[in-house]
C-alpha cells in the first residue's frame, strides 16, 4: 500500500500544482487579494504532498519492497541502509522525484521568505513555479513513474545498487547539485514575474539576488563534490573529464555567476535590465537542458540516467515550451526596459559588462563542444565524432585567464566613473607585487619556472592582493586598528561574500594550474616486499589480504609510505567484488594534505603474489575543491546579507503600484 500512497500523493501533488499556476495568477488578473494569498496556501500543500510521494519511495527501499519495479533494479537487502536512503536517488525516476521536492522546497521557501514583497509580485512568482512543476510531474507520471510494481511476480531480490554509487560521494554530490539547478528557477521566476508586471526596477533585482546566490552557492559545491567524487571512486585520479554531464552542470554555472554580476548592476545602477532577464532565461534553461542530456539516451556517460528516447523528447518538448514562452514575453515586453542611468567606459558598469561577455562566450565554447557531437551525429545518421580535452583547453583556458585579469580592476572600481590615475595606481602596486610573486615563489619551492604555475600564481595574488587594497581604500578614514575592524565588519555580508567567493576562484584556479604541471604517476608491477620510488617519496608494497564487506568481498592491499627513511603513511587500496552484480571495482586509498595527495590504486593480479599498482604524487589538489567551499561560503554570506531582510518602504510602495496593476 505504501507505494501506491505515494503514487497517489503525487498525483495529489499535481493538482495542486496546477491551482497554484493557475489561481494566484487568475487573482493578479482579476486583483482579487483572496485568490492571490492562496499561492501560499498552495506552495505548502505541493511541498507537503511531494514529500510524503518521497517519504513513501524510500520507505520501499528501506522495507526492500522489491515488488517496486524501481527498487528490484537499484536496492539489495545486503546493501547498507544508508545507501538504500541515496538509492532512492542513484537512478533515473528517483532522482527526477528528488528534482521535483526540491523544486517544491524552493517554492515554499519563497512563500514563506517573501512576506514583505507586494502580494501581486508573488503571486506571479509562486504561479510560474508552480507551472514549471506541472511539468516536472508529468514528466514522472507520464513516462518515470517510481512506483511502477512488478506484480504479480515480483522480484525475490533486487539486482542491487551500481557499485559505482555505493559511496558518501552519492549521499551528498547529487542533492546539492539539485538543489542549484532547480534553484536557479527562482531567479527564472522573478524575472518572468517582472515582465508580466510590465515594469523591471531594481526591485526585482534586489528580490532575485539572494535567491541567486544560493542557487549558485549549491550548484558550486555540488560540482566541487562531484569532481571530488570522480577524484577518489574511478581509480584515475581525475578529477575533470569534460564528460558532456559535467559540461551540462558547468553551463547553468558559468551564467549564473553573469547572472549574479549582471543583477547586482541592475540593481545598484538601473542598467543592463533586458541582459539580466535574458541571462535569468539561460541560467534556468541550461539547467533543463542539462537534464535533456542526461535523461534523454542521446549519450553514453557514466552520469547518464535514461536511455528513452520518449524521455528525451518529453524534456526537449517542455525545454522548447519554457524557453519559447519566456522569450516571446521578453520580446513583447523589451520596449519598456530602458535604462536608467549612464556610465562612462572606465566604471564598475563596464568591469561587469566585460565579466559577462567573458562568462557568456566561455558558456558558448563548451556548448558548442559539448552538442557538436550529437547534432553531427544525428546529421550524418549515425557518425561519430569526439570533441575532447584539447578543445576545451585550448578554447576555455585563454578565456579563464581573461576573465582572471577582469576580476582584479572590478571592485577597485566604482559606479559610473572612475578616476583612471587613482585606479592606475592601486593596480600598478598590486599588479608589481603580482609579478614578483609569481616569479619568486615557485622558483623557491621547485627550483624551477614553467609558465601555468607562474601565470596562476601571479593571476591568485593579482586578484587576492586587488581585493586586500580594496578593503583598506574602504576604511583608509577610520582611525585605529579597531575602528579599521568595525569599519571592515560594517561593510556587511554581500560584500565579505564577494571577497570569498572571488578568493575562491582564485584558489581553484591556482590548485588546477599547480595539480596539472606537478602531478606525477607510475604504473608499477610489485610483488610483496618491493618498492617504489615517487619523487622523494618510496612505496612500499607489503602485499594483499582477503576483506569481506556488507555486500561484496575484496582484495585489500597495504602499502607504506616512506619520506627520508620515516614512514608517513600506510594505505589500503582495495580491488572489490559485488556479490549481486558480480561486478569488480577499484577503491583507491589517499593520504590528504593540504599541499599534496599521495594516491594508490590497486589494479589486477600478476601471478607470483605481484600486483599491478597506480601511484599518484598530486600536488595541491585539494586546493580545486578548496576553492568550490570558499565560494559555496561566498554564496551564502551574500545571500544572507541583512539587507535583504529589510524592504525599503520606497521600494514596497514602488512595486505596489506598478506590480498590481
Amino acid at each position: 500500500m505504501i507505494p501506491e500512497l505515494g503514487h497517489f500523493a503525487l498525483i495529489l501533488a499535481l493538482m495542486l500544482a496546477v491551482l497554484l499556476a493557475v489561481v494566484p495568477m487568475a487573482g493578479v488578473v482579476r486583483r482579487d487579494l483572496t485568490l492571490q494569498h492562496s499561492a501560499g496556501a498552495l506552495a505548502a500543500g505541493l511541498f507537503v504532498f511531494l514529500l510524503l510521494s518521497y517519504a513513501c519511495l524510500t520507505q520501499a527501499f528501506l522495507q526492500d519492497d522489491f515488488s517496486v519495479a524501481y527498487v528490484a533494479n537499484n536496492s539489495n537487502a545486503l546493501l547498507p541502509w544508508y545507501y538504500k536512503v541515496s538509492a532512492v536517488w542513484g537512478a533515473h525516476e528517483g532522482s527526477f522525484l528528488l528534482w521535483t521536492l526540491i523544486m517544491g522546497g524552493w517554492t515554499l521557501a519563497v512563500a514563506l521568505r517573501s512576506e514583505a514583497l507586494p502580494t501581486a509580485m508573488l503571486a506571479r512568482v509562486l504561479s510560474v513555479m508552480g507551472a514549471l512543476t506541472v511539468g516536472f510531474i508529468l514528466f514522472l507520471l507520464m513516462t518515470s513513474n517510481p512506483f511502477e510494481r512488478v506484480l504479480p511476480v515480483a522480484a525475490a531480490e533486487g539486482a542491487d545498487l551500481n557499485p559505482q554509487l555505493q559511496d558518501f560521494g552519492l549521499i551528498v554530490h547529487p542533492p546539492m547539485l539539485y538543489t542549484g539547478y532547480v534553484g536557479f528557477s527562482v531567479a527564472f521566476a522573478f524575472a518572468i514575474a517582472a515582465l508580466l508586471s510590465g515594469r523591471l526596477d531594481a526591485a526585482w533585482a534586489r528580490w532575485s539576488r539572494p535567491w541567486t546566490n544560493l542557487a549558485w552557492a549549491f550548484l558550486s559545491v555540488g560540482i566541487a563534490l562531484g569532481s571530488w567524487w570522480a577524484y577518489y571512486e574511478l581509480g584515475w585520479g581525475g578529477w575533470w573529464f569534460w564528460d558532456a554531464v559535467e559540461n551540462a552542470s558547468f553551463m547553468p554555472w558559468l551564467v549564473g555567476t553573469a547572472l549574479i554580476h549582471s543583477l547586482a548592476v541592475t540593481e545598484k545602477r538601473g542598467v543592463f535590465k533586458s541582459w539580466t532577464v535574458l541571462l535569468a532565461i539561460a541560467a534556468f534553461s541550461l539547467s533543463l537542458l542539462g537534464a535533456f542530456i542526461v535523461r534523454s539516451g542521446v549519450l553514453t556517460s557514466v552520469h547518464a540516467f535514461a536511455v528513452d528516447p520518449e524521455r528525451g523528447m518529453f524534456i526537449l518538448v517542455f525545454l522548447l515550451l519554457v524557453v519559447g514562452s519566456a522569450l516571446a514575453l521578453y520580446a513583447l515586453r523589451a520596449p519598456v526596459m530602458r535604462a536608467e542611468a549612464r556610465y562612462e567606459g572606465l566604471s564598475r558598469e563596464v568591469m561587469l559588462l566585460a565579466n559577462n561577455i567573458v562568462l557568456v562566450v566561455s558558456t558558448a565554447a563548451v556548448l558548442l563542444g559539448t552538442l557538436y557531437p550529437l547534432v553531427y551525429e544525428s546529421l550524418t545518421g549515425g557518425g561519430k565524432i569526439s570533441v575532447g580535452p584539447p578543445y576545451f583547453n585550448a578554447v576555455f583556458v585563454p578565456l579563464m585567464v581573461l576573465l582572471l585579469l577582469i576580476m582584479a580592476p572590478a571592485p577597485l572600481a566604482r559606479w559610473k566613473r572612475t578616476g583612471a590615475a587613482q585606479l592606475m595606481r592601486s593596480l600598478g602596486k598590486v599588479a608589481l607585487a603580482s609579478v614578483v610573486l609569481g616569479l619568486v615563489l615557485p622558483l623557491v619551492v621547485t627550483g624551477a619556472l614553467e609558465l601555468w604555475p607562474v601565470l596562476s600564481v601571479m593571476l591568485g595574488a593579482w586578484i587576492t592582493l586587488a581585493l586586500l587594497v580594496d578593503a583598506l581604500e574602504r576604511v583608509r578614514n577610520k582611525q585605529g586598528l579597531s575602528a579599521k575592524l568595525r569599519g571592515l565588519k560594517n561593510l556587511g555580508a554581500g560584500y565579505g561574500g564577494m571577497v570569498l567567493a572571488h578568493l575562491g576562484v582564485a584558489v581553484t584556479a591556482l590548485g588546477i594550474a599547480l595539480t596539472t604541471t606537478y602531478s606525477t604517476e607510475r604504473d608499477v608491477r610489485l610483488a610483496p616486499g618491493e618498492s617504489v620510488t615517487l619523487g622523494p617519496r618510496t612505496y612500499l608494497f607489503e602485499g594483499v589480504a582477503p576483506q569481506e564487506g556488507p555486500n561484496y568481498v575484496a582484495d585489500q592491499g597495504t602499502v607504506r609510505v616512506f619520506q627520508n627513511g620515516q614512514p608517513i603513511a600506510v594505505l589500503h587500496p582495495e580491488k572489490r567484488r559485488y556479490l549481486a552484480r558480480q561486478m569488480v571495482m577499484t577503491e583507491a586509498d589517499i593520504d590528504p594534505g593540504f599541499f599534496r595527495d599521495l594516491y594508490v590504486a590497486l589494479g589486477e593480479p600478476l601471478g607470483e603474489g605481484a600486483w599491478a599498482l597506480r601511484v599518484h604524487d598530486k600536488p595541491f589538489v585539494r586546493w580545486v575543491w578548496f576553492g568550490g567551499v570558499l565560494m559555496m561560503f561566498g554564496g551564502l554570506m551574500a545571500a544572507f546579507d541583512r539587507r535583504y531582510r529589510r524592504l525599503k518602504l520606497r521600494d514596497q510602495a514602488a512595486l505596489a503600484g506598478a506590480l498590481a496593476s
